[in-house]
């Protein structure tokens, strides 16, 4: 990756209401429900969920729904960030809150501050004074999060009508993973599996892939969907890691037109 903040046209991406573009470099769509959480990753050593947030405009169909927070476990930890709920949207006040193993993580705000775990099995760094972070999981992931508004503009054009008195704070996030196995899980897990034929088709206005069923959970930290695999206590098979080539594609494009190549 050129940047350290989520290159939301990357492999790896989940920005928007939200939009993925899986391992495959195939963009889609996952709407879910708002308030409710869902399975993004689930490996043996490694679960990543979401909370969804949104809204359904009177004579909507389903929500609008955006990305809120993300729950990460990995062997016998926990870490959770959030954006804050504001009224009004200020970019030099930081709109994170963090946690790791159920305790609550204050970072200076600041460009470069920051923390790093006991054990050395996380490490948390600031890329701008607020609001722009990166999460990096020794030997497992790298996490690249920035926390914005729904902006009026956008709101305009999608008629999301976003109420005067909720920003709608949400992450735009992008994943770089190090290893999963072949059988990862989740609703962008599964695009990293050699065998998966992901069925949104390159050039559909917006590839809507659904799942809601399959990867619901319980709650932010909760790995109990009904397609999740993490089990921290079975060893996993260093044969059947994929070392991730999908983090070295190559993007070009934008919205839906988003082609990738090695």
């Amino acid at each position: 990756m050129n940047s350290r903040k989520p290159n939301c046209n990357g492999p790896g991406a989940a920005c928007y209401d939200p939009r993925f573009i899986g391992g495959d470099g195939i963009v889609f769509y996952f709407h879910g429900r708002s308030n409710e959480h869902f399975s993004l990753i689930s490996d043996s050593n490694l679960q990543i969920n979401a909370r969804f947030i949104g809204l359904r405009p009177k004579g909507r169909t389903r929500d609008y729904t955006w990305i809120q927070a993300l729950g990460l476990k990995f062997g016998h930890h926990d870490f959770t960030l959030e954006a804050t709920r504001t009224e009004k949207w200020d970019d030099n006040v930081d709109h994170l809150k963090l946690s790791h193993d159920g305790m609550e993580l204050i970072i200076p705000e600041g460009d470069s501050s920051e923390w790093n775990s006991t054990e050395g099995d996380i490490h948390v760094e600031r890329i701008s004074t607020t609001n722009s972070l990166t999460i990096t999981i020794t030997n497992l992931a790298e996490i690249f999060v920035n926390v914005i508004p729904v902006s009026e503009e956008d709101s305009k054009i999608h008629n999301y009508q976003i109420p005067s008195n909720d920003s709608f704070a949400h992450l735009e996030v992008q994943f770089r993973f190090f290893g999963l196995s072949s059988n990862v899980e989740g609703i962008l897990g599964r695009t990293y599996r050699p065998d998966f034929e992901n069925p949104a088709k390159p050039g559909v206005a917006m590839p809507v892939i659904g799942g809601d069923d399959k990867y619901k959970t319980s709650s932010l930290l909760a790995t109990d969907c009904a397609l999740c695999v993490f089990s921290p206590n079975n060893i996993k098979d260093e044969d059947d890691l994929l070392m991730m080539e999908y983090g070295m594609l190559e993007c070009q494009g934008g919205g839906d037109g988003i082609a990738c190549k090695k």
